[in-house]
Order: structure tokens, then sequence, then C-alpha cells
């Protein structure tokens, strides 16, 4: 397995396919087995050479315990440090839940090193230190305690049990971070998208407003999870907006 050390931390990533270059970044508790499993990968591989990233904390990268080590600009170092090790100048890149903050932070700490950005269930605004971390008080409680907004699958529930609990308390108590500042200069072509029975499906519709080049797709009655799990629903809309980037 492909490894890089950004900063001190080994981070795993793996490469499939060949074409232009796109990142695929996973959310918190995941690993980037999920792009695999339902299907984005089969479907993708085909027509573009593609990145996929455990994120530090993450399924085969390493797992720092301390929240320092979980700023975003780190987790864009370890994306900027995998395509120095592939020689790739710019890539395009796409982003769930996490990893879709993660796409933000690399808009503003990296832009001209991306062609354009697929940010799926998430928002650049960070949530409130006054309000309640619901992840944080499931992890407390222990990984068995971890639930997503959909059934899983018996695959992804023991990626899940398979976490570092220590690694994702950090991560999750690191300062909240927010990214709204960079949505004016975001002039690459973006595409979000969320379901509508996500929470974050207001604040998905506002930072489109916000931004200049990008366009939209909702999926009505989905939640978060369920999004990504319906990849049958999100890949034409991937494949249609992709081919409108240059290579």
């Amino acid at each position: 397995m492909p490894y890089i050390n950004s900063q001190g931390v080994r981070i795993h990533y793996q490469v499939e396919g060949e074409g232009p270059p796109l990142v695929l970044q996973h959310g918190f508790t995941d690993s980037l087995e999920s792009w695999y499993e339902f299907g984005y990968v089969p479907a993708l591989q085909h027509d573009y050479r593609l990145i996929l990233l455990d994120a530090r904390g993450h399924g085969g990268s390493e797992k720092p315990h301390e929240s320092t080590a979980y700023q975003a600009k780190l987790h864009v170092a370890d994306i900027l440090a995998v395509l120095d090790d592939l020689h790739i100048p710019k890539a395009a890149f796409c982003g769930y839940s996490m990893g879709g903050r993660i796409g933000f932070a690399s808009a503003q700490y990296a832009p001209a090193r991306f062609s354009a950005f697929i940010l799926g269930g998430s928002q650049p605004s960070a949530r409130p230190q006054t309000q309640a971390d619901p992840l944080l008080h499931m992890l407390r409680k222990g990984l068995e305690a971890l639930e997503w907004d959909a059934p899983l699958s018996p695959a992804l529930k023991a990626r899940l049990l398979a976490n570092d609990r220590d690694a994702l308390i950090a991560c999750r108590l690191k300062q909240p971070e927010n990214f709204e500042e960079v949505l004016p200069t975001m002039t690459m072509p973006c595409l979000l998208f969320a379901g509508e029975a996500d929470r974050v499906y207001p604040g998905v519709q506002e930072c489109v407003r916000h931004l200049p080049n990008a366009t939209c797709f909702f999926l009505p009655g989905l939640t978060h999870a369920e999004t990504f799990f319906r990849s049958d629903l999100v890949l034409p809309h991937l494949t249609q907006f992709l081919a409108t980037v240059p290579a």
C-alpha cells in the first residue's frame, strides 16, 4: 500500500485508473474503502486517475491523538504531499462531508493546485462552539455507540468499529474553522450537492449563492449518509460536471 510522510504523519493513499487526476476525500469516521464499496471507484476509474486518501486519523493513515494535528491546513498539506509524490501539479477534487470541508480548506490554502471542486454534504461554516457535538458525545461512549443516519452495511460497520477512538475524539476537539471568506475567491468550477433531509442542506443552498462559478443538485428525501450511499443518483451529476472541467 502506498504511503507518504506528510509533516511527520504517515498518510495512506491509493491510485486507480487512468485519465485526468481526481482526488477523492472521504468523511469523518470513514475511510477510502467506502469509495470502492459504494461504486464510485468502479464507475470513475475508466475515465479518471483517482487519488484516494485516508485522512489522518482514519483508515490506514497514522492516527495522532493531539487535536492540533487535525487542523484543516494539515489535511490540505497531506493531499499536496500525495499529489507531489505522484508528480501531479493540478487535480480536480471530490469530497463528501468532512471531505467536503477539507475541499473548502484546499480552496483557501492551495487554490492553484485544484482545477475544480465537487463538495457533497458539506458547508464552509463551522459549528458554533456553544452547540453540542453529537458525534463527540457518541465517541465518548465508545465506538459501538457510533451511529449514522442510515442503515450500515456489515463491511462499513466493521470499518467504523476498527477506528481509533482517541484519534477521532482529538479530531472533534480541534478548534472550529470557518471557510466562508474563501467562497468569493473560488472561481474554478464547483459542484455542490446534498440530500434534502440532511441537516446541512440549508447551509449548502446558502453557500451556492456566494460561489461565482457553481452548480448544484439536491436529492429529495435523502439523509446525509443515504446521499453518499446512493451513488446511482450522484454519479450521473458528477460525470456530467467533470466532463466540462478542462483536463
